[in-house]
């Protein structure tokens, strides 16, 4: 048995696992829980930042217009299910003029650290790079500096200081829909300078875990348990199709997380309902929110579906350690 650390959640969105189900994640029986006309705008929604809430959940939700512009929109929900999100994309308070003009935001991440909600997105900025804000009430949202320079995609912070430094995952890439990608990790003092960059991992070559053999990326904030940091990503394949994106999961150290300690073989999920294969980009499951319950061991996680809706998927901590331990690729 594995234990998560953190807070309880007992609210979090739930389903038991189905009967004759063998893939350690199963979906939400009545996905997809976010349409593509969510707002008044939206051509789609999807790629989406989900946290726990005052007693109920918040979020930050990419939803691309029908000029097909993307930006970041906050959302509110009662049961992490039904969501109510806004006509009108989030307006970021910047003392910098130079950082604060938008040129697109899109595939936020939401990490409650310390005492305020963090936002992290890709950015544009001369490319894509990884922009950071923080809110305390989803209202007023200041924005800081942008993390890297461009390019790069995917900014992930976790949930505390490891060695008395923030620590973000992200992914270097180029600017275009980048045939490449490996994860690395760099610390910061401040959120605002980053630097001691550390590889800790990377696309899988050859065929002993083909899923994941072109390029990965970090997706929700990683999950504390008392056996290592859960970081669940994705991973594509390069097919005659074209792109397809699937979920695996790893197992970080704890005070070193740019080491791996274990690491998925196989995918825990992939897409094959209709809805996660036909869309505005087919065959997508693409993960960038979990909710964890330590009291129960339950794990719920928000992912882009085509890019084009948003689903829900379910499992428990002891079903993703399992499907390491059965068969480790480190």
């Amino acid at each position: 048995m594995s234990n998560i650390i953190g807070r309880t959640l007992p609210n979090l969105p739930w389903q038991s696992k189905p009967p004759g189900e063998d893939l350690p994640v199963w979906r939400y029986s009545e996905n997809p829980i976010i349409g593509r006309r969510a707002t008044k705008y939206s051509n789609s929604v999807f790629n989406s930042a989900v946290v726990p809430f005052k007693d109920n959940f918040a979020g930050v939700f990419r939803c691309d217009s029908r000029s097909v512009s993307m930006d970041l929109f906050v959302g509110f929900s009662k049961d992490g299910i039904q969501w109510r999100i806004s006509d009108t994309p989030i307006q970021f308070d910047c003392g910098d003029e130079e950082i604060g003009r938008r040129e697109y935001r899109y595939d936020a991440r939401v990490c409650y650290l310390e005492d305020r909600y963090y936002i992290t997105w890709c950015n544009g900025y001369h490319g894509p790079t990884i922009g950071i804000a923080y809110t305390f009430d989803f209202q007023s949202f200041t924005q800081l500096e942008n993390a890297f320079l461009p390019y790069n995609r995917n900014g992930v912070l976790f949930p505390r200081k490891i060695g008395g430094r923030y620590m973000m995952l992200s992914r270097p890439s180029d600017t275009g829909h980048t045939p490449f990608g490996d994860i690395f990790i760099s610390q910061s003092p401040d959120l605002i300078y980053w630097g001691k960059h550390r590889y800790v991992m990377g696309a899988v070559k050859g065929d002993l875990s083909a899923w994941q053999s072109t390029k990965i990326g970090p997706g929700p904030t990683p999950i504390e348990t008392d056996e290592g940091w859960l970081l669940i990503y994705h991973g594509v394949i390069t097919t005659c199709n074209g792109y397809v994106y699937r979920m695996g999961v790893a197992l970080l150290d704890l005070e070193q997380p740019w080491k791996v300690r274990a690491r998925s073989r196989d995918y825990i999920l992939a897409p094959h309902e209709l809805y996660e294969c036909v869309g505005d980009v087919p065959n997508v499951v693409f993960p960038c929110a979990a909710l964890a319950d330590a009291a129960t061991g339950r794990i719920a996680i928000y992912y882009g579906c085509a890019d084009t809706v948003t689903g829900l998927a379910l499992t428990t901590v002891d079903e993703l350690m399992q499907v390491m331990g059965e068969r480790p690729l480190k």
